[in-house]
């Protein structure tokens, strides 16, 4: 049965290279094209798709608003088409808090040849968002009510995390509830260059720790989160006594650009036991042999249980390789990773 797709956008042209795009898979359908939320509105009770694709600057009502009301009344598969800017970038993240599983972007010249390149990624999206769980963004906790622990102390511990679809809104889930003297964190999400700034300051904000993009050479320390800039590899690496941030512009491993197996493989052969590995949700399977060889280093592994993730891919590959010592609600995530880094420490 072919996946049912329905397409929204103010651009009668974006409207045309997306069904193109799309009817040209044997496997997805476009059933329906919608030119702002109104008509989408209407179309989605028409014709019950799987599936939509959205707009975000749309006449009428904008796509944000739209997906908040839709996310909250009809929760369904949702990829965001968004702009390549800063400004996308943000308007973008902010969709996957309100619920979007993905994304793809479309160039600011050039739409129609720009889009079809993207071609490929956006049919494996679309795929991968059909069978997903929509996420619907949790409201946040008042301060007064988030318990986060305190006085944490630590012997050159490490966690390393691993992430990809919905991973935008798993890693601010699991560093809100990080207390600010945690073991250092260093992170890879399959991002796009524009984007990872603009994902970092929102991690910053969300979490007691501080969190930035990591930089070449820059020393790793508790109670900081690093995150791998997009289209850069991070690895970590010793120099002396202490950690530092590594970043390189190799090619692609797994696919991907940064690519968790590269930041996973290098915590093992840097911490070994003293290490950590964290994999949260993330369509394919970049990370699962790197974190097996992180278990085999002596690291504890752990990975969000495929009841909490949007796409159970990356978490389900390193399960079925036997690399995972235990599977992790993704709201009990962070009190597992400081649990396990208490256990068996080396000075």
């Amino acid at each position: 049965m072919s996946t049912r797709v329905l397409v929204v956008d103010d651009s009668a042209l974006v409207r045309e290279v997306l069904t193109e795009m799309i009817s040209r898979a044997p496997d997805l359908e476009v059933v329906g094209v919608a030119r702002d939320p109104y008509d989408a509105r209407e179309k989605i009770k028409a014709l019950n798709p799987d599936v939509l694709t959205l707009d975000v600057e749309m006449p009428r009502m904008d796509g944000l608003t739209f997906l908040d009301n839709l996310m909250r009344l009809r929760p369904m598969p949702v990829v965001m088409v968004s702009s390549l800017t800063e400004r996308g970038a943000d308007i973008t993240l902010r969709a996957l808090e309100l619920g979007a599983i993905d994304f793809v972007t479309k160039p600011a010249v050039g739409v129609a040849s720009g889009l079809r390149e993207y071609t490929d990624q956006l049919r494996d999206k679309l795929r991968q968002a059909a069978g997903s769980r929509p996420r619907q963004r949790s409201v946040a906790a008042k301060a007064s009510e988030v318990v986060v622990a305190r006085a944490y102390r630590t012997t050159d511990q490490l966690i390393c995390v691993g992430s990809s679809t919905g991973g935008t809104e798993a890693l601010r889930v699991f560093l809100e509830r990080m207390p600010p003297d945690a073991p250092a964190v260093v992170m890879t999400q399959h991002i796009p260059a524009a984007f990872s700034g603009s994902l970092a300051a929102r991690l910053d904000g969300a979490s007691p720790m501080r969190v930035c993009e990591a930089r070449d050479g820059q020393p790793i320390t508790p109670g900081h989160a690093y995150l791998a800039p997009g289209d850069r590899h991070l690895r970590v690496a010793r120099s002396g006594a202490r950690l530092v941030c590594r970043l390189d512009d190799e090619a692609p491993v797994s696919g991907h650009r940064p690519s968790v197996d590269v930041l996973f493989r290098s915590v093992a052969h840097a911490c070994g036991r003293n290490a950590v590995g964290v994999m949260l949700t993330g369509m394919g399977s970049d990370g699962a042999q790197a974190m097996q060889e992180l278990q085999q280093a002596g690291a504890r592994t752990l990975a969000q249980d495929e009841a909490s993730c949007v796409v159970w891919g990356m978490p389900g590959a390193a399960y079925r390789l036997g690399a995972v010592d235990k599977l992790v609600p993704l709201d009990d995530m962070a009190q597992a990773a400081l649990n396990a880094t208490r256990q068996d420490a080396i000075a």
